[in-house]
């Protein structure tokens, strides 16, 4: 399950976790509430390995003990959620599976949120502190590479407050001063001068300048093996198809929206067009459980979950920061993460990204050449 951790200026940390318990309110005499959460680790390790044992010592559980889960988890559910087999041990049953993917898709619909309301939670706590060290005010989109990056700057004991919010978001909140840097991503070719074109309301390029984060692959999302045979943006209005898309106001919604208008296909005929998840993560989740068939979104979030990816188009992430900013102590430490060696091998070693360019500072009008007012 996802968990959100961020620092104080002693290096105190917060943690948030999300306990699922599932108990049957219609028994008579009402058991004690199941544990999902210890549940789901253990039915993921014995997916992975047919092994019983092995999975509860992985999950710090006594073998009599695991079982005992797993036959409370049964009688509560009324189903088998463990098969024997010949030559691979122990498999998962539909409803083991269903129960694991519906975990996996909490955690990537949780984890973003999580992260920003333990930042939130240590802003207004650090009030009430004695603070020596001003912490970095990130806004941005949520992605791999941003994830990344807040992993890093834990390392780097490089104090932050990272909040996940739709791209234009981050940039009003760079224009207003509500943060210190911006992340957000602008497509390579075609959509290019108009995407950016919305963030140059909010943002100049006479006082701010960009990092390179990545150059990452968007595309589709489609179950293992293509079963539809999804390759177009012009298939996702066939009726046997069903679509799952990221929340209004994100840098990939806008982006899909600017090109299925250019292609004159029509939103409202895409089945499930209107179900919005907040991450590249919860939109491959919400397929790989087997609630939609294809989505839109970084080849990572494919990969990471099993699904195969074709790919439509390449794009740009950046950070956006005043220029002036770039030389202010309490941002250098960030700043130089973003420039290092060790970061950047990160950012290459993420399915779909490109981090030949992270770190790289340029003007609006050097990234863009040509494409400003």
């Amino acid at each position: 399950m996802p968990r959100s951790i961020c620092y104080f200026p002693h290096m105190l940390r917060i943690s948030i976790h999300p306990h699922l318990q599932i108990r049957d309110d219609t028994a008579r005499t009402p058991a004690p509430a199941l544990d999902v959460s210890r549940l789901v680790a253990l039915l993921g390790h014995i997916e992975a390995t047919g092994n019983i044992a092995q999975s509860a010592e992985a999950v710090s559980l006594s073998y009599r003990y695991a079982w005992g889960i797993l036959r409370d988890a049964e009688t509560l559910f009324g189903g088998a959620l463990i098969a024997k087999t010949r030559g691979r041990g122990s498999v998962l049953t539909p409803l083991a599976q269903q129960l694991v993917w519906a975990s996996k898709r909490i955690a990537a619909r949780l984890s973003p949120t999580l992260e920003s309301l333990a930042s939130e939670l240590e802003i207004e706590l650090k009030k009430l502190m004695a603070e020596s060290d001003p912490a970095v005010r990130i806004h941005a989109s949520h992605g791999f590479a941003v994830a990344a990056l807040r992993d890093f700057l834990d390392e780097q004991k490089v104090r932050h407050d990272l909040k996940y919010c739709g791209s234009l978001e981050a940039a009003a909140a760079l224009a207003e001063g509500a943060c210190d840097i911006a992340g957000f991503h602008v497509p390579i070719g075609e959509f290019e001068e108009e995407t950016l074109r919305r963030f140059t309301r909010l943002l100049h390029p006479q006082t701010h300048c960009l990092i390179h984060l990545a150059t990452r692959a968007q595309g589709l999302f489609v179950r293992p093996g293509n079963p539809l045979n999804v390759l177009t943006l012009e298939d996702l209005v066939r009726p046997d198809v069903r679509f799952v898309n990221r929340q209004m106001g994100s840098g990939t919604r806008l982006l899909l929206d600017l090109m299925l208008a250019r292609r004159g296909i029509d939103s409202s005929r895409i089945e499930g067009f209107n179900n919005g998840e907040f991450t590249h993560a919860a939109v491959a989740a919400y397929i790989g459980s087997g609630m939609a068939d294809v989505g839109f979104g970084v080849e990572t979030a494919a990969r990471r979950f099993g699904l195969e990816f074709v790919p439509v188009l390449k794009e740009r992430y950046f950070f956006a920061i005043e220029t002036k900013a770039l030389q202010n102590p309490a941002l250098t430490g960030a700043v130089n993460a973003m420039k290092s060696g060790s970061f950047r091998e990160r950012v290459n070693a993420l399915p779909g990204y490109d981090g030949e360019m992270t770190g790289l500072v340029q003007s609006f009008e050097e990234a863009f050449p040509g494409m400003l007012p």
